[in-house]
């Protein structure tokens, strides 16, 4: 049944109206409604402002380290500290290693960049900051709709975005109506901003239909796997900030870890792998489990007669974006903007992005703001980037530009001229380096790659997916239509498993992806969309770009937990 029929069938769709629309409940999302009320309460004015948030609830699919750069929290809410902002505990101690598989070496902190500073900065769950930001954001006049997933674009009739549609409900897998049937609710706004995080489904949509990345490199992507535990306080150091490169990726491979001492005797630990390595057999959740037996990281799990005491409670992944300011698209088009990872701010070189969210949700909000008091609706915000350019953030992103090309010649290049660019050079960097092909085709035939055999798990220190996805809370309507397509049913068959290997079935953080025989012996592949994490890695990954995601029912996908 085609939207149009669906549409004349059952009766047009509710439709509301504000100035302000924001799809995503996160710290980008949430920072622009609060802005825009903070700047309405100053000025006078009434702006109506609603944020779509597809989580059960604020905060419920928010994934990050995550330790956090206050500079932009302090601009948003100079008093969070009084108002009760969940930023606990700061950082005492930045340690970083170069790791072997039997060892590692410390590097002496005079020696790191500014990148991996982290004084004044604090660890935080971010799905706990995010949660406070949606209680600030209501106590201002906010309207929150969670469990609304934003499914499709509206434009009007000169090609400007005009809102949101959310998605229909109670669509048989066979995407046919049910008894429980309800159509999509419309959203309309002066201006729509999109805050989806890293490849947000709509924000892909829009980047292809405005070019909005002609001239800029490819935007290029990790996967961030992170569990949370709860350890024996004899091996807690609050504050602590461990950061690692090395072992178990090989040298041609970006990526690195995480491990950070929260309080209560909570640890987060997380590994991060770049999306544009070449090795089809590689898993990197599996990278991840290994990294945990390393003597230098097990030891926090311990007691000394060397049993795992520490509980594992919690188990998420997400992408993050990685090409920086060089793969920055316009960030404008007419009727809106995109803000926070939706566009690509995170800095890879910091591993941070909160506070990037948190500015650029404030800065699109004080253009939006002063087009709405001036009468104007559905242009460009161009105030906005404008803005940007004369930030604190574009000097912190322009200073780590290169970050991410000089890793893609290996792991030796990239540690040394980033040392050079940020300790010697300061940031003042005369040269820039570009990138030019997106993270997908990076990955080698099967027959040019060695095959990795990964240990089996303990169910200790080491687990399986199954049960990480089942700790991730993650729950999906059995009877929706799947929200992983395929643009042909074929391809992962004749191509991905004929020549790859089948890598989808690795690079899936989540058991989504299974290959498995049919009763004559041929093999097809098994989408089981009820353990998706909302990672998006299948979407940046898939070497043909034959898979396509899309938002399921709202209020499905992970309800994370201290995350």
């Amino acid at each position: 049944m085609t939207h149009e029929e669906m549409l004349s069938q059952y009766g047009p769709r509710e439709a509301m109206e504000y100035d302000v629309v924001v799809v995503g409940g996160g710290p980008a999302g949430l920072a622009t409604a609060i802005r825009l009320k903070q700047l309405a309460a100053a000025g006078g004015t009434d702006v109506s402002v609603v944020v779509l948030e597809k989580g059960s609830e604020p905060g419920a699919h928010i994934l990050s380290g995550a330790i956090m750069d206050p500079t932009a929290i302090n601009e948003l809410f100079p008093d969070w500290k009084e108002l009760g902002a969940p930023l606990n505990q700061p950082v005492t101690e930045d340690v970083f290693l170069m790791a072997t598989e039997t060892g590692a070496r410390r590097v002496p902190n005079r020696l790191l960049p500014d990148c991996f500073n982290n004084h004044g900065n604090y660890v935080v769950s971010l799905g706990n900051v995010t949660r406070w930001m949606a209680q600030q954001a209501e106590n201002l006049g906010v309207e929150i709709f969670p469990g609304f997933a934003a499914a499709e674009v509206l434009y009007n009739e000169d090609g400007s975005v005009a809102g949101v549609a959310t998605g229909n409900l109670g669509l048989s897998k066979d995407r046919e109506p049910t008894g429980n049937f309800q159509l999509g609710m419309e959203l309309r706004a002066r201006y729509t901003i999109f805050a989806e995080g890293a490849r947000g489904h709509l924000g892909k949509q829009l980047i292809s239909r405005y070019r909005l990345d002609e001239g800029r490199d490819p935007q290029s992507y990790g996967i961030g796997i992170k569990e949370l535990w709860e350890i024996d306080p004899a091996r807690h150091k609050p504050g602590l900030a461990l950061h690692s490169a090395g072992w178990p990726l090989d040298k041609a491979t970006y990526g690195g870890s995480f491990l950070y001492h929260m309080e209560d005797n909570k640890v987060v630990i997380g590994f991060v792998v770049g999306l544009d390595y070449q090795n089809p057999y590689l898993s990197p959740f599996e990278e991840f489990q290994r990294f945990k037996t390393h003597p230098g990281i097990r030891r926090y799990f311990e007691n000394d007669q060397g049993e795992v005491t520490g509980k594992r409670l919690a188990y998420g992944a997400r992408a993050i974006t990685a090409g920086g300011l060089l793969s920055l698209p316009k960030t404008v088009f007419p009727g809106g903007a995109l803000v926070g990872c939706d566009a690509g701010y995170l800095n890879a070189s910091r591993i941070k992005g909160s506070h990037a969210a948190i500015k650029t949700g404030m800065l699109a909000a004080e253009a939006a703001y002063d087009a709405i008091v001036s009468g104007r609706k559905h242009d460009e915000l161009s105030a906005y980037p404008d803005a940007f350019e004369k930030s604190w953030l574009y000097r912190e992103l322009n200073k780590a530009r290169n970050f991410k090309q000089w890793f893609k010649k290996g792991r030796t290049v990239g540690t040394l001229m980033t040392g050079i660019e940020q300790f010697v050079l300061k940031g003042r960097i005369p040269w820039t380096i570009h990138r030019h092909k997106p993270d997908h085709v990076y990955l080698k035939p099967a027959a040019a790659c060695e095959p990795i055999v990964y240990p089996k798990p303990d169910g200790k220190l080491t687990f399986d997916r199954l049960s990480s996805v089942f700790i991730s809370n993650t729950n999906h309507e059995e009877s929706q239509p799947a929200h992983l397509t395929l643009k042909d049913a074929s391809v992962p068959v004749s191509v991905n498993l004929a020549t790859f290997a089948g890598p989808e079935s690795r690079y899936c953080p989540a058991g989504v992806y299974e290959f498995v025989k049919n009763e004559d012996g041929s093999d097809r592949l098994q989408i089981n969309a009820q353990n998706c994490v909302h990672c998006k890695t299948c979407d940046i990954k898939d070497p043909t770009q034959n898979v396509v995601w899309v938002v399921p029912e709202g209020g499905g996908g992970p309800n994370y937990a201290g995350m």
